[in-house]
This record gives structure tokens, C-alpha cells and sequence, in this order.
């Protein structure tokens, strides 16, 4: 029991982390903007398959490839955001439903043209393979890294949004759009640079996952209601609460394929809809 225990706890953790990594951009933009964006997992699957052409085809080693489909993913994502998403930004909500929904689609279908149906995997480095031991017990060499890479994520996240110009100037548009404007803010401006970097961590999210959960062209559609889970417990606009919310899911997720294979998800579903009833704006999110 105390082994099953640590092991979904731990396993639970490192799936949190992937989740967070690529929704936490999601729950800022749509804090920021009120838009629906139902494609965010577009850009993590596209970081995805950067990662592998960039080790697969271009020999490009793992630590760089992640950064490198941060910049990539992240600059292509101004390019969608200025040509798709800006013209809808005062449109209804259905709209916006539609326009993502439809994005999500049509990269289901651009990825499975040129890089086909079946799921790609990698060859992470030898430095991440076998085991570690941590004293009372051996761990996943690249579970431990993933987590570490959470962490770091965290960290870095919390100190450009609570020790920062930009990160005041993104929180007060969060909290009120317009008067943050009234200040003089670009708001703009500031949801394209947002935008972007969102979906580089979503790309690099993307890359971290292809050896966890593998990779296939409807990875986007396939974890959509996670990442959306991840926002809507944790609360729009909240990095502490996106935290929460993936630590929630990640190991009630792992604990319920552990006890019960054939309905695991059916735990994630029924804890969403009690934290919801309890907190309708979320964790952390602001109330109307």
C-alpha cells in the first residue's frame, strides 16, 4: 500500500508538472483577454513534433531542442494571434468556440499530412534513462527531471510576475482591463507578448510529454479537457491556482488508472464538478 502510494504520488506529480507547464499559459491569456482559446494544445502538440524533427532528423540534442521550440512555437503564435484570434477579440463567445475549435482541426489534419497518424516518440539522452536512488527508494531518472523542470517553471514564472514591470502591468490587466488601459498600459501589445510566450511553454510542455504520454496529431483535441480542467479549478489569471489545479488533477488522475483502470477518469470529472459547485471562479480566480 505505501509503495502504491508514493508511486501515484510521484507519477502523479510529474504528470502535474507537464500540465502546468502547458496550461499555465492558457489561464493567463484567457485572465488577460476573456477569450476562448480552445486551441492552445495546438501549440503544445506543435512543440512536440519540433522537439522530435529537431532530435530525429537534425540530430539536435534534447536540452536545446526544448528552447529552441520555445522560439519557434512562440514566435508563430504572434503570426495566429494577429491573423485569427485579434479580429475576435470583441466577438461572442460562440465565435470565438467555433474559430479554435475549427484551428484545432485543421492542425489535426496538417500534422497527421506531413508527419502521419501513428505516434512518434524519442531517444532521450542517456543522462535521463534508469533510475535514481533516493535513499528510501529508485525513481524514474526523467520523471525526476520533469519535475524538476516544473519547479523551475514555477519559480522563474513567480518572479517575473510578482518582481517585475511586466508582470505588475499583466496582473493589473488581469484584475481590470480597463483601467489598465486608462494608465496608459498597451494592453495589446501586452496580450501578443503574453500570447507568445504562453505558447512557447505550452511548445516546450509539448516536448516534455512526448516521452510521458507519446505523441500523436490528436494530442490537441485528446488532453483539451484537461488543460481546460487545469484553468477552470485553478481560476483565470492565477499561476498559484493553475498550480493547485494540476497537482489536483495529475495525481487523482494517476491514482484513479491505478484503482480503477477501466474508469479512471471518471474521478477527474466528479472532483471538477464538486470544486466547481463550491468555487465557480476557480481556486484563485476573481469573482464577477
Amino acid at each position: 500500500m505505501l509503495s502504491a502510494a508514493v508511486s501515484i504520488l510521484f507519477d502523479g506529480l510529474a504528470y502535474a508538472m507537464i500540465l502546468f507547464i502547458i496550461a499555465v499559459g492558457l489561464s493567463i491569456t484567457m485572465g488577460l483577454m476573456n477569450f476562448v482559446n480552445l486551441a492552445h494544445g495546438v501549440f503544445a502538440m506543435a512543440g512536440g513534433y519540433a522537439t522530435v524533427t529537431m532530435i530525429r532528423a537534425w540530430e539536435v540534442p534534447f536540452l536545446a531542442a526544448l528552447p529552441i521550440a520555445f522560439v519557434l512555437v512562440g514566435a508563430a503564435s504572434v503570426v495566429f494571434e494577429r491573423l485569427l484570434y485579434a479580429p475576435l477579440y470583441r466577438r461572442s463567445e460562440l465565435d470565438q468556440v467555433l474559430m479554435t475549435i475549427g484551428f484545432v482541426f485543421m492542425a489535426i489534419a496538417a500534422f497527421t499530412y506531413f508527419w502521419g497518424p501513428n505516434p512518434l516518440g524519442i531517444e532521450v539522452p542517456r543522462y535521463l534513462k534508469g533510475q535514481v536512488d533516493l535513499g528510501f527508494r529508485e525513481f524514474p531518472t526523467y520523471r525526476l527531471f520533469m519535475i524538476a523542470v516544473g519547479f523551475g517553471m514555477i519559480l522563474a514564472l513567480w518572479l517575473v510576475f510578482e518582481r517585475t514591470l511586466l508582470g505588475a502591468r499583466i496582473r493589473a490587466a488581469v484584475d481590470n482591463r480597463r483601467m489598465a488601459q486608462s494608465l496608459g498600459i498597451d494592453v495589446g501589445r501586452l496580450f501578443t507578448l503574453t500570447f507568445a510566450v504562453g505558447s512557447g511553454l505550452a511548445a516546450v510542455g509539448g516536448g516534455l510529454a512526448v516521452e510521458l504520454i507519446g505523441l500523436r496529431p490528436t494530442f490537441a483535441i485528446q488532453y483539451l479537457v484537461h488543460f481546460l480542467i487545469v484553468v477552470a479549478v485553478g481560476g483565470l489569471g492565477s499561476i498559484r491556482g493553475a498550480f493547485l489545479a494540476a497537482l489536483l488533477l495529475g495525481i487523482i488522475d494517476t491514482a484513479g488508472k491505478y484503482v480503477w483502470p477501466a474508469g479512471g477518469g471518471f474521478f477527474i470529472y466528479a472532483i471538477t464538478v464538486v470544486a466547481l459547485l463550491i468555487k465557480p471562479e476557480g481556486l484563485y480566480g476573481k469573482r464577477d
